[in-house]
Parts: structure tokens; C-alpha cells; sequence
């Protein structure tokens, strides 16, 4: 086998890709900007520029989900970071200063999904818009950013799976990974090559990014189609839901229930889902019990608009006034002299 230099930091080996010397930052007159935080700035984009178009495509103002994206931000970021630290608090615990180190990581994409969904529904009820309506509009945004922000971990050697050797392995120098995300079933199947060492795994931001692009395209396909609204969102749930509970269980870094075993993403995810189903299920069912009655009401108007437009009952008229020439031999009649009577 080939000797490979020690600069080669990602490696698809059945794909012959090789990344070499990754930053992961850079600086602007002495501050380091870290590409983590570009990605995510261009994912936002992203995603807006999505959300916008759906609304244009669907009657909205655009400009309302301009506003909408900032305060989803400010408020998905808290939401993202407390979900984060709920679930790992034993390692801030002991160190509360530590819950606000943004820059340390630790932000969790469902406790954003969380927050920001309800910072929509508080925006949608002040601007008197429909809930349901927004929500189908700002998934597609949502779901278009998770596909591009993804690649954030990519960047960052992170958010990887378990040892794998199927058509997408990767390798990571074990130099630049975090300590912290490294396993045992990693160690077993470490590889050394010309004095490199390498992990071998299951590049799972890169399957979450795929999954979440078809998510994206069935989004977009449906929104035209839906039979009402909310259903998107609840069709975002159970697409994005499905593909989450399978990559999570993937997953070496999975935030977990206390001393359960149990992955909270999985669990959350397999609830969205089966909720989401049901939601979807009777919102379809009412939609065709209120087509089924409205088609009798329209039948029933249209037989009572057709009983008004048929002819009447003929209704006999008054009879007309004695032709004049009647009526000038009766007043004859009454001047002429009565016959004398026979006296008895």
C-alpha cells in the first residue's frame, strides 16, 4: 500500500477522496473567524431565500418571513444550547460558566426545531397570520438550512458514526478529531499508516444532508398539493423524524437519557413521527368528511336553484270590465218607462 503524508486529514477511501491541512478557521485583521460559523451563516441564507420563495409561490409577503428569521435565530440558538446542556449536564454542572462558551459547541439541532417552531406560532398570532400556514412555509426554510448547515461538522471532524467499511467510509486524522467523540469500537479498528493514525466511520452529516435535501424536494412538491394546512409541517416531522432516528442510532456523540442507554434524539424523533402520523391521518379525514358535506350542500343548492328558475302555476286573472256597448244598453234599459200593470 501506498504511504500517505501525514497532511491528509479526510479520507474517502472507495471514493478516492483525499482532504489535506483542513482549517478551521481563518483570521480578518487578527480575529479568527472559524468556517463552522460561515457554514451556518450561509445556511440561514439559505434557508430564508427558501422560505421566501415558498411564500411568494403560495400568496404570501416574503418580507414577513425576513422579520420572522431573526427572531427564530436569537431564540432557536437559546433553544438549541438549553437542550444541549439538559441532556449533558454532568459536564456543566460542576462549571456554569461554561453553558454560555458558544464557542466550545454544544448546540443541539431538536431543541432549535423546538424553539423556533414556537417562535413562529407567538410571530404568526401577533401578525394575525395563520399559525398552520407559516409553519408549512418555514419548514421548507428549516429543513433547507439543516441539508447546508450539516457541513458544518464536516469542517469540524465531528458528528461522525460507528466503524464502518461500506461505499462511504471515511477516515479522520485522529490528530484533529475531538478526544471526547472517539470510541472504543473506533480503537479496535484503528489504521496506521506511515506513522498516521486514522478512525474509520460512518460519515452520518453527510448522510443527514442527503436525507434532508429529498426531505427538501418532497417539501416542495407538496406544497401545491397539500390538503391543508399544517400538513407540510407535519410531513416535515415524519420525513425529517424517520431519517434522524436511523442516522442517530449511527451516531458515538449521541446525547443520551441519563444512565438509560437510551438516545434522546432517537426517542424524540420515533414520538415526532408517530404523532405526526396521527395529526396527518385526521387532518386528512376531516378534510374529506368537510369535502363530502360540502358536496351535499352544494347539491341541495343546486336542486333549490333549479326549483326557482321553473315556470309557475298559471294564476287566473281578474275577469275584464264589460265591453262599453253592454254597458251603454244597460243605462238605455234603466230610462226607458216600465208597462202599465192591470189594475185588479
Amino acid at each position: 500500500m501506498n504511504c500517505l503524508p501525514s497532511a491528509i486529514d479526510i479520507w474517502f477511501i472507495h471514493l478516492g477522496l483525499k482532504l489535506s491541512d483542513i482549517k478551521k478557521s481563518f483570521q480578518v485583521f487578527g480575529f479568527d473567524i472559524y468556517f463552522y460559523g460561515c457554514v451556518i451563516a450561509v445556511s440561514v441564507l439559505v434557508g430564508l431565500l427558501i422560505a421566501c420563495h415558498v411564500a411568494k409561490k403560495t400568496g404570501q409577503n416574503p418580507e414577513q418571513y425576513m422579520e420572522l428569521v431573526v427572531y427564530a435565530i436569537i431564540f432557536g440558538i437559546i433553544g438549541a444550547r438549553l437542550y444541549y446542556v439538559v441532556f449533558a449536564w454532568k459536564d456543566y454542572k460542576d462549571n456554569l460558566a461554561e453553558i454560555f462558551n458558544l464557542r466550545a459547541g454544544g448546540l443541539a439541532i431538536y431543541g432549535g426545531v423546538i424553539a423556533g417552531a414556537a417562535t413562529a406560532i407567538l410571530y404568526s398570532r401577533k401578525k394575525k397570520l395563520s399559525p398552520r400556514l407559516v409553519l408549512d412555509t418555514a419548514c421548507c426554510g428549516l429543513i433547507a438550512g439543516q441539508c447546508t448547515g450539516r457541513w458544518s461538522n464536516f469542517i469540524n471532524m465531528e458528528a461522525f458514526g460507528r466503524y464502518t467499511d461500506g461505499p462511504l467510509a471515511m477516515r479522520l486524522n485522529l490528530a484533529k478529531v475531538n478526544p471526547s467523540m472517539v470510541s472504543a469500537e473506533h480503537m479496535e479498528h484503528l489504521i496506521e499508516l506511515d506513522g498516521v493514525r486514522y478512525i474509520q466511520v460512518h460519515p452520518t452529516f453527510l448522510y443527514e444532508s442527503l436525507w434532508s435535501l429529498g426531505v427538501l424536494l418532497l417539501l416542495l412538491f407538496m406544497t401545491k398539493r397539500k390538503k391543508f394546512d399544517g400538513q407540510i409541517f407535519l410531513l416535515y416531522l415524519i420525513g425529517y423524524g424517520t431519517g434522524r432516528f436511523w442516522i442517530e442510532g449511527l451516531r458515538t456523540d449521541q446525547l443520551q437519557i441519563g444512565s438509560t442507554g437510551i438516545a434522546v434524539s432517537q426517542l424524540l424523533s420515533a414520538v415526532l413521527v408517530i404523532a405526526a402520523v396521527i395529526l396527518t391521518v385526521v387532518g386528512l379525514r376531516r378534510q374529506k368528511l368537510m369535502a363530502a358535506a360540502a358536496e351535499v350542500l352544494a347539491g341541495e343548492l343546486q336542486k333549490a336553484v333549479e326549483t326557482a328558475r321553473q315556470p309557475q302555476e298559471k294564476i287566473p286573472e281578474a275577469p275584464e270590465e264589460a265591453p262599453e256597448a253592454v254597458r251603454e244598453a244597460a243605462e238605455e234599459a234603466e230610462k226607458a218607462p216600465s208597462e202599465d200593470l192591470p189594475e185588479d
